[in-house]
Parts: C-alpha cells; structure tokens; sequence
C-alpha cells in the first residue's frame, strides 16, 4: 500500500500501532490517516476515538467486515469513510481523495448560531447542545447536519448529500449516509425512533424541518446572529 500511494505521490509514513499513531501525530503534521481496525495493542476503533478527540484530521478505516454494525462502530468513532477489504487501490485512492475533499470551505457557507426548540448550533465553533449539554459530533454528522440547515424544508436526495457532504465520487453508499443519520438522530432528537427535525423522505432522501418564522429565510438566535441558508 505504502508503495501505491508513493506512486500517486503522496508522502507516505506508517507506523505498527495505535500509541504510536497517537504519538507521530502530537510530532508531525498529517493531512489524513489510514487505519485497520485490527491493529496490535490498542484497535483502530479505540485510535480513531482519540485521534478525533484532539484534530479533525480526514481519518480512512480499513476493515475486514462490512456488516451495519462494524459501520456503525467505525464512523460513531469519528471515521470519515471505511473501505472494506479486500479492496482495489483505486477504490482506496478515490476514497483518500474524497476524504482529504472534506473541509468546511467545500461546503455552502453557514455562519452564526442557530436555536431550533432544544438544539443550539454553533457554526463557528462547530458545537452542538441539546437541552444544554454539549454533543459530541463527528466531523461528517456536523457537515451532514450543516448541509441539511443550510437547505431547510427541502427534500434532499440520498445522492445530493452523498456528493454534497462526502464529495462528487459518492452517491451510491446509501447505507453509509442512513449510519450517520443514524448516529445524528440520537444526538439531536428527543426521541431518535421518532424524530422531528431529520425526516426521512421514503426511498428519496431526508430533510431537516426547520420552523420559519415570518416566512424568513433567516434564522434568528437569541444574540441576534444569523444562519442564512444560501
């Protein structure tokens, strides 16, 4: 792999272990990370935890399995995208591609804070709360969460937030995109199994119901900064 990729021209380092990922991070400057779930000592799942604690660095999981639950585990630790082996190193180059694409200047601009009933948005900081409490959000829930805000009212289709949010390559992971509705769902819903703000749009896609107020566009928060929907 590591001679793959130096072909396509990347700089490429490797290290034997989750510690000493976490370790060559803290040294070293990083634009993406590729990590096997299996790994000796602490696991990929556990890494990708602690690696999303501290950076919002694009992180690439490679797994063995490829049931709903192993997606689950891999994303709700922070995983932009997985890639199941075995795999092509195409599939990988075209995945590494799309995740080194995700940074917030990729997506419609979102400014400003944004109340909706219990849920506080703070898109310049990128913090969650619900009822107060602070949410821990994944870099592709937040994005996902922004591209739906920033649409409000508007069914989106499973494809436009693949390619919207992951980049141009996606459009047919449809069970990857309901994964982190999924996860989202439990984090900004009072009730995840009955939601009120992400809809689902049966066999189309998803839209967030955003309450207008005055029939405005603009969403006001109580300091009176604005989320203007573009």
């Amino acid at each position: 792999m590591r001679v793959a990729l130096t072909g396509q021209g990347y700089e490429v380092d490797d290290v034997k272990s989750g510690d000493a990922a976490l370790q060559k991070l803290r040294e070293e400057r990083f634009d993406l990370v590729l990590l096997d779930v299996s790994m000796p000592g602490m696991d990929g799942l556990e890494t990708c935890r602690l690696i999303r604690e501290q950076s919002e660095i694009a992180i690439v999981m490679l797994t063995v399995r490829d049931e709903e639950g192993d997606k689950v585990a891999a994303l709700d630790a922070g995983a932009d995208d997985y890639v199941t082996k075995p795999f092509k190193t195409s599939e990988l180059s075209a995945r590494i591609r799309a995740a080194l694409r995700r940074t917030p200047s990729m997506l419609a601009p979102a400014t400003g804070r944004l109340a909706v009933g219990a849920v506080e948005i703070d898109f310049d900081t990128r913090e969650v709360k619900n009822k107060g409490r602070r949410m821990h959000l994944t870099p592709r829930e937040f994005d996902l969460l922004r591209y739906l805000i920033i649409h409000p009212n508007r069914v989106l289709s499973h494809r436009e937030l693949l390619q919207g949010v992951w980049g141009p390559d996606y459009g047919d992971e449809v069970d990857m995109l309901r994964v982190v509705v999924n996860q989202l769902r439990k984090k900004i819903e009072f009730h995840p199994s009955k939601p009120v703000l992400l809809l689902t749009e049966p066999w189309v896609g998803y839209r967030f119901a955003l309450p207008s107020e005055g029939g405005s566009a603009e969403q006001k928060s109580s300091n009176g900064r604005t989320v203007q929907p573009r």
